[in-house]
């Protein structure tokens, strides 16, 4: 049995076969902790997840007395097909629609070798920081085709036991649309996607535009994940729109509306109807902070809005809320490296949360969007699961938050694929008197 040293045993794990974790610290499917055992099987899955357990029969056992395991990090919004294009598409404004016009050039010749090149680097820094699942929102329209679809889907179907990857059709409007194209090409998209979106704001037609989404989803039996309102303007919101839709077509609990910056922006009374109709319906919210903070508010002439939904507010008012990367990189964002504890952190003060509520940024960045991609009973920490999960020193779901780990195992599919350990230097204070 290997015991005691956790940094050396959890290193030196043999793949594909059982093991034990005993003694760590544990977050359960409601955000507590609690000291419990855990038997990984030789599947990638957990066997139990329990106190006390009889661990005789695995391969190794492993004591992480003092240690914090926190299911795998979910990012619920990316873009792979955009992802580290920043050197080659300048948005010298700063702005939302440069970004949509740099790419937009760029994706007329992003072939299909250039998207996985990119997409696959990025996702592997992602996996080394504890991100366990992705959902990515992928362009179809007339400049990217279906380049970007079809990469995505191969990777994501190569890499299903390292990670889990979602693709969301993202039918893309831009001036001068052709509705037959896209009514013509969505369901070619969405048979190779997990759900499908897009963003109404910027369609010449949003009603029709929101009805041909919603048609194919039902047709196929998929989510709706929809980029919308996306900007500040208080006067031209379609939430109520997205809202009757998803009454009409059934599609309670099964959509999620991204971004939602304009709720910010509505007065107070208007948000908390449109909020409580989110709320009873079960749409889930995605924040995208990085996004929202660099590209909205350029045009302000005195204190420039943070551009972010009404974070705080939607997680207490009791809907299902999550945050999430958008951008790594590109014209959209110019930052990121692939760490949701960096997103949840940027959540938490951009969003207005307090410092008693850093188990809800936990939540926003693990259960939360866990729920909004669906993933049911595949995920958390509990018996027959998939064993996507993390390995920290540090104390509980507040210290992770705040200041991250010095030490952390990453496990994916029960394999070990990953581990960070931070150099602390000791100075003592002679030296500093000496440079002093």
């Amino acid at each position: 049995m290997a015991r005691g040293n956790p940094t050396v045993s959890l290193a030196h794990l043999s793949s594909g076969r059982p093991f034990a974790l005993t003694g760590g610290t544990i977050v359960t499917a409601d955000g507590s902790q609690a000291v419990s055992d855990i038997i990984v099987g030789a599947d990638g899955r957990f066997v139990a997840v329990e106190p006390f357990l009889d661990a005789t029969s695995c391969d190794a056992r492993i004591d992480i007395t003092g240690m914090l395991v926190s299911p795998g990090f979910v990012d619920a919004h990316q873009h792979l097909d955009k992802t580290g294009v920043l050197r080659f598409t300048p948005n010298p404004s700063g702005t939302l629609q440069g970004a949509r016009e740099a790419f937009a050039k760029y994706a007329q010749t992003a072939g299909p070798e250039d998207i996985h090149k990119r997409a696959t680097r990025t996702v592997e820094r992602c996996l080394s920081r504890g991100t366990t699942a992705i959902r990515s929102h992928i362009n179809v329209d007339k400049d990217a085709r279906f380049h970007g679809m079809e990469t995505l889907a191969a990777i994501r179907d190569a890499e299903r036991d390292r990670i889990t990857l979602q693709l969301v059709a993202f039918m893309t409007p831009h001036p001068g649309q052709d509705f037959d194209w896209l009514e013509k090409n969505i369901d070619g998209a969405v048979a190779l996607a997990d759900a499908v979106g897009g963003t109404p704001a910027v369609s010449e037609d949003p009603p029709r535009y929101l009805d041909i989404l919603f048609s194919a989803a039902v047709k196929a039996g998929k989510p709706v994940d929809l980029h919308l309102d996306e900007h500040l303007n208080a006067g031209v919101h379609l939430l109520d729109a997205a809202i009757e839709r998803v009454e009409r077509f059934g599609m309670q609990g099964r959509t999620v509306f991204s971004h939602v910056s304009v709720l910010s922006a509505l007065p107070r009374r208007e948000f908390q109807r449109i909020a409580e109709r989110i709320r009873t319906l079960d749409v889930g919210v995605v924040t995208l902070p990085a996004a929202n903070l660099y590209l909205q508010g350029r045009d302000a002439e005195m204190l420039p809005p943070r551009g972010l939904t009404r974070v705080a507010e939607l997680h207490r008012a009791g809907v299902t809320i999550a945050t999430a990367s958008d951008n790594i990189q590109d014209p959209f964002v110019p930052t990121g490296s692939g760490d949701m504890l960096e997103i949840a952190r940027w959540t938490l003060l951009a969003g207005h949360l307090r410092g008693d509520e850093l188990a809800a940024a936990h939540r926003m960045i693990t259960t939360a969007p866990a729920h909004l991609m669906g993933l049911g009973k595949d995920y958390g920490l509990r018996s027959c699961a998939r064993a996507d999960f993390v390995v920290t020193d540090c104390t509980d779901t507040d210290t992770l938050v705040a200041g991250g780990p010095d030490r952390a195992f990453i496990f994916s599919r029960g394999r070990l694929v990953s581990e960070t350990t931070t150099a602390l230097t000791r100075v003592e204070n002679s030296c500093l008197k000496e440079d002093a």
